[in-house]
């Protein structure tokens, strides 16, 4: 088992198959992208993630959710599917939802139960603000069609105030004949991606809003939950907040994120990483640097920053953009 010096277990590891994505969106897309961001040569092949993936399994990994960038633009999107399939495993996805239809028979075939989609807007205008892209029907129908396909969905929605905070009562209203799991996510910031504490919403401020206009039950969250779950009574679904911003859930997480270019972050907001995938193509045992970043891992969010004082300085994190750590 892979255990911290806080007596965490991890066991749920994140891989990103790439650092690039067919939408633009700001909160995640760095305004000016690092020469070489896109290199073919530092990334993974599928078979390094798969012999990556059996090392981590063998150390006691029980899900594995593949990202990106986009993960479904990577040619090679299907085998990578199909070969990590075969580990005892929980395998699940994270897309932007634009290219579902294309790869639907693969995730059925692959065992996938699971597909988070990020959905920032249910206005198509403000979904192309967002995310530079005229894709907002086409992502909707692949929802209807994961649905229809049995897939349990978790909608993702990154809430930013003055942008698409009015839309909060919208999403909650989905899931009344909708069998979704909406998740508001607080903004948090990366390199490049211009936060502002004036644009989070916060969890209180998202929960207090919407009981404001409805009845809401609080569903009682599961070991490792990173959000905080509730239903409208009668409705198929159920809504809940990531607060990764207002109120941090680091006390038992059991999570590791492997970047495109195979490093490996004990933590979203680490500064520091692993390299395994050097040491790896020169025929090294990997294991002491998986166990010894496990170690490492700080108490909360990186060791980077806290909100003792409620106020947050961007600049002072040292971290990369969110598209190249992975959602």
């Amino acid at each position: 088992m892979l255990i911290d010096s806080f007596g965490r277990v991890h066991d749920y590891l994140r891989i990103s198959l790439l650092d690039r994505c067919n939408f633009r969106c700001t909160y995640c897309m760095p305004h000016d992208l690092p020469k070489g961001s896109f290199a073919y040569a530092k990334r993974m092949s599928a078979e390094e993630i798969d012999f990556i993936s059996s090392v981590f399994v063998n150390l006691g990994i029980k899900k594995i959710r593949l990202t990106g960038g986009e993960p479904l633009i990577r040619k090679d999107v299907d085998a990578i599917l199909l070969s990590l399939s075969k580990y005892p495993i929980e395998l699940a996805l994270t897309t932007n939802g634009s290219l579902l239809h294309k790869h639907i028979d693969i995730l059925k075939q692959a065992g996938i139960k699971s597909v988070n989609v990020s959905l920032d807007s249910l206005d198509p205008e403000k979904f192309y603000a967002i995310t530079k892209r005229n894709e907002f029907h086409k992502v909707l129908a692949n929802i209807h069609l994961l649905l229809h396909e049995g897939f349990k969905v978790k909608l993702n929605a990154v809430v930013l105030a003055n942008e698409n905070e009015n839309e909060i009562l919208n999403f909650v209203q989905l899931t009344r004949d909708w069998p979704l799991h909406v998740r508001f996510i607080e903004f948090m910031p990366f390199d490049g991606n211009s936060w502002n504490q004036n644009q989070v919403v916060s969890h209180k401020k998202i929960v207090d809003l919407i009981q404001h206009h409805y009845e809401v039950n609080k569903i009682e969250d599961a070991v490792h939950d990173t959000a905080k779950k509730y239903k409208v009574p009668g409705y198929e679904g159920s809504f809940a907040v990531i607060s990764t911003i207002s109120e941090p859930f680091c006390g038992d997480c059991n999570r590791l994120r492997l970047t495109s270019d195979g490093k490996l972050k004990n933590c979203l907001f680490s500064k520091e990483e692993v390299d395994l995938l050097s040491p790896l193509r020169k025929g090294e045992d990997i294991i002491p640097l998986i166990e010894s970043c496990v170690i490492a891992k700080k108490a909360e969010r990186g060791g980077q920053f806290n909100f003792e004082n409620k106020i947050l300085q961007p600049q002072t994190i040292k971290n990369r953009s969110m598209i190249a750590i992975g959602g």
